[in-house]
């Protein structure tokens, strides 16, 4: 195993060890608490504002992160040329989008307090947007410990935040959904000046400054990415808009849709974190024609498995997920979509290292092909069944269109790099799996007390991923042993 990838492995240990620590409990205990508190109804308006503004996200960045994380891999030297443009750049993007968001409200007729709330959220997303952007060049440096930290810090500050308004009674008043969303731009905020002056300390940085010449060339260069960033984001975060828009009770029924997603959500940020190191990594490593292969197997191997034990759990235990997470509130209908989400877990697993890979390479155009692809298939699926099965029928379209549009870049990948298919993995991949989904079976029944019968499926898919050869123990322990 190459050095880069030991340095792949071990950052990666270390960023997941403190977003494991960090993340689960913000999604599985205070957002959870939040929805609690607030209501289904009320947070389902919030998903849905919030999920439209990820749609508008690509207007904030359009693209720069990733051509900046890319570009300063390959060309260290070029963060001090292009930090204070770039900071400019991105702050008057961002006038757009708030522009823009408002004119986009007053056509499909938010009133005050939704535009209120939309706005809000737009000027959060501008603030994630900016904290992406100032990792990228952190991740750029191959920083990997310091942006490990970066990537958890918001967490941490809106975790200390939500415990106050929560359970500390410091409002004199029971918390609204506002209260949440002024403790995210608090968090954000925060991170992002501590973001900044991280780089800062990295560069010789003069003054603000943006010539149009450079403002041109960036946006040459960045707008097969933004293209990208849109389509993808378009066909990953219409569906609650669609179902709070289409239903005479789409905002409950968003609501519970984001019941079944936050787990999703969850487990889709570990998937973030490896294409977030996986992409200068394999930036690098294409500038310096070094082999790939290695590292994708590994990559995909690592994520993948964990992927199908989560999405084959969730169809088993889906009912006793749900219940304990909201209690028996909208139960039926939550644990019915909750697995259906849950198996998009393996998709965007996928998608997350072999799109990773392809945007490293610059398969913009096929990338983007694949991406209207996919926002054809969700926007027609989401027409036809969200009216007849609700938010379980934008729970299907969803995991088609993720499924979907997974295969086509293993396929795009295998094209533009030759690889050879992998029998041996392919028949490990199916024993696993065949494997996974006994165990679930058989754990159902050993114990009278679910919890302990999940503890026991987990455990013994773990052994099972060693058995069947899924993971390679001789291989992890060479790695723990480098020098």
């Amino acid at each position: 195993m190459s050095v880069i990838q030991k340095k792949f492995v071990y950052n990666l240990a270390f960023l997941l060890l403190l977003n494991l620590l960090i993340k689960p409990f913000h999604v599985l205990f205070i957002d959870v608490h939040w929805q609690k508190e607030v209501q289904a109804e009320n947070f389902g308006l919030y998903f849905a504002l919030l999920n439209f503004s990820f749609v508008l996200n690509t207007i904030l960045d359009f693209g720069i992160t990733n051509f900046n994380n890319i570009n300063i891999a390959q060309n260290n030297h070029l963060l001090t040329k292009h930090f204070s443009s770039l900071v400019v750049l991105k702050l008057l993007l961002a006038i757009v989008y708030i522009v823009l968001a408002f004119i986009i409200g007053l056509i499909i007729k938010y009133d005050y307090r939704l535009m209120k709330l939309m706005l809000l959220l737009g000027f959060n997303q501008f603030l994630i947007s900016f904290i992406a952007y100032l990792r990228s060049n952190i991740a750029g440096l191959l920083l990997f410990w310091v942006d490990s930290i970066v990537s958890v810090l918001d967490r941490v500050i809106l975790i200390t935040i939500s415990c106050f308004l929560l359970f500390g009674s410091v409002l004199g008043r029971k918390p609204d959904i506002m209260d949440y969303v002024y403790a995210q731009t608090i968090a954000y905020g925060s991170t992002a000046i501590i973001a900044f002056f991280i780089v800062f300390s990295k560069t010789t940085f003069a003054k603000f400054k943006l010539s149009r010449a450079f403002a041109m060339m960036i946006f040459k260069k960045s707008f097969p990415f933004a293209i990208l960033g849109m389509l993808m984001a378009c066909y990953n975060r219409l569906d609650t808009v669609m179902v709070e828009r289409m239903l005479p009770n789409g905002a409950e029924q968003a609501g519970i849709y984001a019941q079944g997603f936050r787990l999703l959500d969850a487990t889709n940020m570990l998937s973030v974190l490896f294409a977030g190191l996986l992409l200068p990594i394999f930036a690098r490593m294409l500038k310096l024609k070094e082999s790939i292969e290695p590292l994708l197997k590994t990559a995909f191997i690592l994520l993948i498995t964990p992927g199908i034990v989560v999405a084959v759990g969730c169809w088993f235990y889906s009912t006793e997920l749900m219940q304990l997470l909201y209690g028996k509130e909208h139960l039926e209908q939550a644990s019915a979509i909750f697995p259906i989400l849950m198996s998009c877990f393996v998709a965007t697993s996928t998608t997350y290292i072999f799109g990773t890979l392809l945007t490293a390479n610059g398969n913009l155009r096929e990338l983007n092909l694949m991406a209207v692809s996919g926002i054809l298939i969700n926007v027609t699926m989401n027409l036809f069944l969200i009216p007849r099965y609700q938010a379980v029928g934008s729970a299907v379209s969803s995991l088609t269109t993720q499924f979907f549009t997974a295969l086509i870049q293993v396929l795009i990948a295998q094209s533009v790099f030759k690889f050879k298919i992998n029998y041996r993995l392919l028949l490990i991949l199916i024993i696993f799996i065949a494997g996974i989904v006994l165990i679930n079976y058989f754990s159902k029944n050993i114990f009278h007390n679910w919890q302990m019968n999940f503890v026991i499926m987990v455990i013994a898919s773990g052994i099972w991923a060693f058995a069947s050869r899924m993971l390679n123990i001789k291989s992890m322990l060479r790695i723990v042993k480098y020098k």
